[in-house]
């Protein structure tokens, strides 16, 4: 293999990911979404939803209503949290929604642990429309297990990455 074979194999792997990360965001833009796929993380909101499995989000323009599952982001943790929408504050401004969530598995809803533990403002009760991510349209079950196994065990990632890049450049 001289070297113009493998620039040649490192430009095609390059742009097959270019193109796959192109495909994603402009997903993202059509969804009106920044990440139009979540992985579940935890069993918070089974039995609707497993750990591992794959959401699909949009962000349409209506407002949040009763019952809609969302996803959301809570200031200071990079994680999203996934939860159906209990209670909704509607008022007359527009964005002026304050809503209250719960996980469909938890005993008892966001107010009394999670709102309260991560919000660094204490008096903090609500989720409210600039914190949502997307609101769930969508999913494949377990097929972010792939996922969850390569964040749970760093070495899976690099020799999956290791037997890509081999066979990427063995097969030219």
């Amino acid at each position: 293999m001289n070297l113009r074979q493998i620039l040649t194999s490192t430009l095609n792997v390059l742009m097959m990911l270019f193109g796959v990360f192109m495909s994603y965001k402009a997903w993202g833009l059509y969804t009106n979404c920044e990440s139009p796929l979540v992985v579940v993380l935890s069993e918070s909101m089974e039995p609707a939803f497993a750990r591992g499995d794959i959401l699909f989000l949009s962000n349409p323009k209506k407002p949040v209503e009763i019952g809609d599952i969302c996803v959301f982001k809570i200031p200071g943790r990079g994680i999203p949290i996934v939860h159906r929408v209990l209670v909704n504050h509607d008022f007359s401004k527009p964005n002026q929604q304050f809503l209250l969530t719960k996980g469909d598995n938890n005993r008892v809803d966001d107010r009394a642990h999670l709102y309260q533990e991560l919000y660094s403002n204490k008096d903090m009760s609500w989720v409210e429309p600039k914190h949502i991510v997307g609101r769930v349209q969508g999913q494949l079950p377990y097929l972010g297990m792939f996922t969850i196994y390569m964040t749970d065990y760093p070495m899976l990632k690099f020799a999956l990455l290791s037997a890509v890049g081999l066979v990427v450049f063995l097969y030219e």
